[in-house]
């Protein structure tokens, strides 16, 4: 409700800034007109000419010249003003130069009006879909969070934003800023504000409806409202209205400002933790389908009044326009497997050579990933052009439930043994990540084969930087501090309590270099948007490093025992072991995308 109440407030602070919509101004003393200023008799709906004007000495009315373009005939109108404003002296002074007729609108005749249907492009069906999908493949596509040792995050760090709050607006906002500006769109104020309403309107119905019978729980745990995202819903309004209203009617560069910041809204709700891929995909479906269905209801209300500009052109041709902007995503497979040798801990043992690890290799098995991206290229031709690409992908890594498992109940049997006293009450391994979340930026060269003006083949040569987030296992204790003397016993210090909080095992990947390429194939559907599918190759060399430290706690479980290692061993076990190998990383990303294409 507070984002429909923010609406109407900025609709209403808005309609005073609409001077510039009439073609007749006033001035202190006289009217002052434009020349060969085309403008529109609200009165009877015909076209006229403002040919010069004359002063009068009655407030509140103005005598104007006018040529009706249809009969040519030169004829006087009188436009009366309200007198409530015109009326007084005083309130004139203080308006003056406002002209209130802008509540009017204000028809262009020559453009024509736009059926229900040409509005439609049903792009966000598909894109809706693809967030279902993902939402519906938990296990391939996020954690187990059923598991109670996951503790439920889809990236491990701890990043917090609150811009996304305010970006989510960024598409109305620059709308409503270059209406103000005097650039004229496609539609006059009244019905760009009609439109925008019943987006916005649609909008909000879809989302709430889905939020409340889904119940999906949030990344973070906090509520069950997570999928669709309303923010990414509430910015792909915005981008769709400010595509509509200048993207088509003046420039693509208009759609591709708005729908760049409108996925960054998507990608922000992410890396807050509070939304899933699924639910931002499922957002920008939701955000784009009801704009279009709103506008196309307004057509069949409105039809031709308050219409000022049609679209540049109607369909996009991929032999003159290969430029795009595109909002991708799709499924990786590569590298299944990553061994790293087992950990040496440096604890001499008799009967042990020293070079044999002190645990067994970790395995680690990757799944299929989830990939989402943004891509974008300007041609210098048909043929060649340049661009770049930012890509986030997300592999799932089978096996940390069990590792964690495993793990508890080695400490599990510790803590019975009444050789410690019972001294252990808690130990928990909470899962921070088991996904590896990679990014990744690439720029080169984009290559165009049009096949006709609807169909064109494509591929790219691109070099970029890859950095992956760590996989973490934190581990949490709590217990009684042990004093442990020189005979080898135990006894608790009730004057203590031991608490530890650490990384139990990381698992680290080098920041590397990456090449890529790929091969699409596009397809010009209407309205300057194209689908495409795509299948691309990356290649990348890393080094994984896991670090490992299961025996941190005994700092404050009991230091005396750790001075004991130390002194007749030789060893600390207060320490991180550490293991590494290097791997070729070949990955393949099939997928769609949705492009705007200029």
């Amino acid at each position: 409700m507070k984002k429909i109440y923010t609406l109407f407030l900025l609709a209403a602070m808005l309609l005073p800034f609409t001077a510039r919509a009439t073609a007749v101004t006033c001035s202190n003393d006289s009217i002052i007109n434009e020349p060969a200023t085309v403008a529109i008799d609200v009165e009877t709906e015909s076209t006229i000419q403002v040919a010069d004007t004359e002063s009068t000495d009655a407030i509140g009315t103005e005598s104007v010249n006018a040529v009706d373009t249809v009969s040519g005939q030169t004829d006087t109108k009188y436009f009366t003003e309200e007198k409530s404003i015109l009326g007084d002296p005083d309130l004139y002074r203080k308006y003056r130069g406002v002209n209130f007729r802008f509540l009017k609108n204000t028809t262009n005749p020559a453009v024509k009006p736009y059926t229900f249907m040409q509005d439609q492009t049903w792009v966000g069906i598909p894109v809706f879909a693809s967030g279902w999908i993902i939402k519906g493949e938990k296990e391939a596509f996020r954690q187990n969070y059923k598991n109670p040792n996951t503790k439920i995050r889809l990236v491990k760090y701890d990043f917090h934003s609150e811009i996304d709050n305010y970006i989510q607006f960024a598409g109305i906002a620059l709308t409503a800023g270059l209406k103000m500006g005097g650039v004229e769109g496609r539609s006059s104020w009244p019905r760009l504000a009609a439109s925008a309403v019943a987006s916005y309107a649609v909008m909000a119905g879809f989302v709430n409806g889905i939020k409340y019978t889904a119940s999906e729980m949030r990344p973070d745990g906090s509520t069950r409202n997570s999928w669709p995202s309303g923010h990414t819903a509430t910015a792909f309004v915005g981008a769709t209205i400010l595509h509509k209203e200048y993207g088509l009617t003046r420039s693509p560069w208009y759609s591709i400002a708005g729908y760049t910041v409108a996925t960054a809204t998507g990608v922000m709700r992410v890396l807050n933790n509070r939304h899933w891929v699924s639910d931002v995909l499922s957002g920008a479906g939701i955000g784009i389908l009801s704009t279009e269905l709103a506008y196309g209801i307004c057509d069949l209300l409105f039809k031709q009044k308050g219409l000022q500009m049609n679209d540049l052109s109607y369909y996009p041709d991929l032999r003159t326009n290969p430029s795009f902007f595109a909002i991708s995503m799709g499924i990786g497979f590569g590298n299944k497997n990553l061994t790293l040798p087992g950990f040496h801990f440096g604890l001499e043992v008799p009967g042990y050579p020293d070079d044999d690890p002190d645990t067994e290799p970790l395995k680690l098995k990757f799944r299929s990933a989830t990939a989402v991206g943004a891509e974008g290229a300007w041609f210098f031709n048909p043929y060649v052009g340049i661009g770049g690409r930012l890509r986030v992908k997300s592999t799932p890594i089978n096996g940390w439930s069990q590792f964690a498992d495993i793990e508890q109940e080695s400490m599990k049997d510790i803590a019975e043994d009444p050789y410690y006293l019972g001294a252990i009450h808690y130990f928990n391994l909470e899962i921070e990540s088991d996904h590896i979340t990679e990014f990744a930026v690439d720029g080169g060269l984009y290559f165009n084969v049009p096949l006709s003006s609807r169909f064109a083949i494509g591929s790219k040569l691109l070099i970029g930087h890859s950095i992956m987030d760590d996989i973490d296992v934190n581990a949490i204790f709590l217990g009684d501090v042990l004093d442990y003397d020189e005979d080898g016993n135990f006894s608790i210090n009730d004057e203590s309590v031991a608490y530890s909080e650490w990384d139990y095992i990381n698992v680290h990947a080098s920041n590397s270099m990456k090449f890529g390429t790929g091969l699409s194939l596009t397809y010009a559907y209407k309205n300057s948007f194209s689908w495409r599918v795509f299948c691309d190759y990356d290649y990348s060399h890393k080094t994984f490093t896991a670090t490992y430290a299961p025996f941190i706690y005994l700092e404050r479980f009991s230091p005396q025992l750790r001075e004991a290692f130390i002194k007749y061993s030789n060893w600390d076990p207060v320490q991180y072991f550490k293991s590494s190998a290097s791997k070729h990383l070949n990955q393949w990303v099939l997928g769609g995308a949705l492009c705007i294409s200029f």
